[in-house]
């Protein structure tokens, strides 16, 4: 299995109570675990993005990394849709990294954006199709019925425990297809400086996406429950 590395975007920031938004965001972090480095910041401006994403020492995923999560999400997605990807929404975007590599393997597909960095908006929202919002507050926003696949990369783990619920709850009710929600628990080998990290159990996490209706795939991946009964036995994942 290759390394992992993953960083906290935007779309948190503004819906965690103001003590844990202290906690989290007061400096920047980073935390190194097994596979990759994980890292928080109070300010998701472009020296965050330059430092996190870009810097070839710094940065927590390789575009090469992209792609192959990208085309892990898009194919597990067409094989439970049977027919390509059309509409994609990303929670947390960031600065829409994932964009070019769905656009590049599915061309024709349209792809939405969601992120609170008001930097990431600005200079990117009307290029790349990137809207403010929040996991917390996605019920809110003026989105499409449905969309074939959700990403919502390694957020969760630096969420409010109520937006996690209320997040997944939207996202539920947003998706015609698969939804690829990687995170990290308490499980996971992690090194460094945890301040920013909420390291919650993995039945903690099972028992959210199972509130929401998410039945999972393996590998991050979910479906909603009435998806799930057209899927064999072992296509679902079992604990």
């Amino acid at each position: 299995m290759g390394r992992r590395a993953v960083s906290h975007n935007g779309c948190a920031a503004d819906v965690l109570s103001p003590a844990a938004r202290g906690a989290i965001f007061g400096a920047t972090h980073r935390v190194t675990k097994p596979g990759g480095t994980l890292s928080a910041r109070h300010r998701f401006d472009r020296a965050y993005y330059d430092r996190w994403y870009r810097h070839p020492r710094h940065r927590v995923a390789t575009p090469a990394e992209i792609r192959r999560r990208a085309a892990l999400a898009l194919s597990v997605a067409e094989w439970v849709l049977a027919r390509p990807v059309r509409h994609v929404l990303d929670v947390g975007c960031g600065e829409a990294l994932w964009r070019t590599p769905l656009k590049a393997l599915r061309p024709g597909l349209s792809y939405e954006g969601v992120d609170s960095s008001s930097y990431v908006v600005r200079r990117f929202g009307r290029r790349r199709g990137i809207r403010q919002g929040s996991l917390g507050r996605l019920a809110d926003l003026d989105l499409r019925e449905t969309y074939d696949l959700i990403v919502c990369a390694d957020m969760l783990h630096y969420v409010a425990a109520a937006d996690v619920r209320s997040g997944l709850a939207a996202l539920a009710s947003l998706l015609g297809g698969v939804a690829y929600v990687p995170v990290v628990t308490s499980a996971d080998d992690v090194d460094g400086d945890v301040r920013g990290l909420l390291r919650r159990s993995p039945a903690w996490h099972r028992a959210r996406f199972r509130e929401a209706g998410l039945v999972p795939l393996g590998l991050e991946c979910y479906v909603r429950q009435e998806a799930a009964s057209g899927l064999s036995a072992l296509e679902r994942w079992r604990p």
